[in-house]
């Protein structure tokens, strides 16, 4: 048995019981795989955690969930930490790379109206129109923001902060007509029956790399980057990386109205992505797609520049539309 088989993993995980439960997954994943492993979690409350009384866009991003995680992982105290990847900032600090992209699950939003009291009973809807005019909508996030309100400008929006289960009681006392969360966090934490509807992506296109987890560690640990390599999953990969690639050209952080999806062709030959661009006000949507120009290599790493250039190039023209004055709005 190898050494690095038989060595312990620390995994630092926000402590937020969504957060637990994608770093307990990664652990399950790797103990089915290298049953001889000690893996500790390393829970820890990060400034993102701290900060609820205002939007994530004021006070720095969502790069305020992961800062104090990669912090131990650069002094030593963790081996690796598990983010879901939509959270993570375009650019990581020096000697940390996310090594793996886990399958993607579901990347659409959800819609979640209120559970009845009494009878514990979810109202539903059939479609995005059935929405009550007028409705107070909880989100803090500016890309669900301006796409919703770019077809439903009468809807008005409160911030939303906290837990998926806190989120959940404040729509149950009443201080909203719905909220929208990411589908798959509610059903990671067994909470898909509180789904009303999922929002259709020509509504509301997900946000850049939805549904997928993710595990970042030390460039330089090649032992720990041996042993994550099997829970990487390529399509999905693939697919993350031309999306981060047009975040990154737009030069967009995770609290931004920016938007884009890409998903494989029914052959599987060719990615094609979806890039979208808001006014805050939802005043105006810039939409841009394309996909690659031939099939994809069946090296990885061919593979992977192709699908970068892809999400270069949408950024490229959804720029040429005019988004940079559209961005340039969330700093004004």
């Amino acid at each position: 048995m190898t050494q690095a088989v038989t060595k312990i993993l620390t995994i630092a995980t926000r402590k937020s019981p969504l957060a637990i439960w994608q770093a307990e997954y990664i652990r399950g994943q790797l103990l089915a795989l290298f049953p001889q492993l000690t893996i500790e979690l390393l829970p820890m409350s990060t400034r993102g955690d701290k900060i609820l009384d205002a939007p994530l866009a004021k006070v720095g991003g969502k790069g305020l969930f992961v800062k104090e995680l990669e912090t131990a992982l650069l002094d030593g105290r963790a081996d690796l930490a598990v983010h879901s990847t939509k959270d993570v900032p375009m650019a990581l600090p020096e000697g940390l790379e996310l090594a793996v992209i886990c399958p993607r699950e579901n990347p659409y939003d959800a819609l979640v109206l209120a559970q009845n009291s009494d009878s514990e009973q979810v109202h539903t809807i059939t479609k995005m129109d059935d929405i009550k005019q007028g409705a107070v909508i909880g989100t803090s996030s500016l890309r669900r923001q301006c796409q919703l309100q770019q077809r439903r400008p009468d809807l008005q929006f409160l911030s939303l902060r906290g837990n998926v289960n806190s989120r959940l009681d404040k729509l149950d006392n009443g201080k909203y007509d719905a909220i929208i969360l990411a589908a798959a966090g509610l059903e990671r934490l067994g909470l898909a029956h509180r789904i009303s509807l999922i929002i259709p992506p020509r509504w509301m296109l997900p946000a850049v790399a939805q549904g997928a987890l993710s595990i970042e560690c030390r460039s330089s640990d090649a032992a720990t980057k041996a042993l994550l390599a099997s829970l990487n999953d390529r399509p999905t990969s693939l697919c993350v990386s031309a999306e981060r690639a047009m975040n990154r050209r737009l030069h967009g952080g995770c609290q931004v109205p920016i938007a884009g999806f890409a998903q494989w062709s029914a052959d599987g030959d060719r990615l094609h992505l979806e890039g979208r661009v808001g006014a805050i006000d939802g005043s105006q949507l810039l939409i841009e797609s394309g996909h690659t120009d031939h099939q994809l290599s069946v090296k990885y790493a061919q593979s992977l520049v192709a699908a970068e250039q892809l999400g270069k190039e949408i950024a490229e023209r959804l720029l040429d539309q005019g988004a940079q004055a559209l961005l340039d709005q969330v700093d004004g």
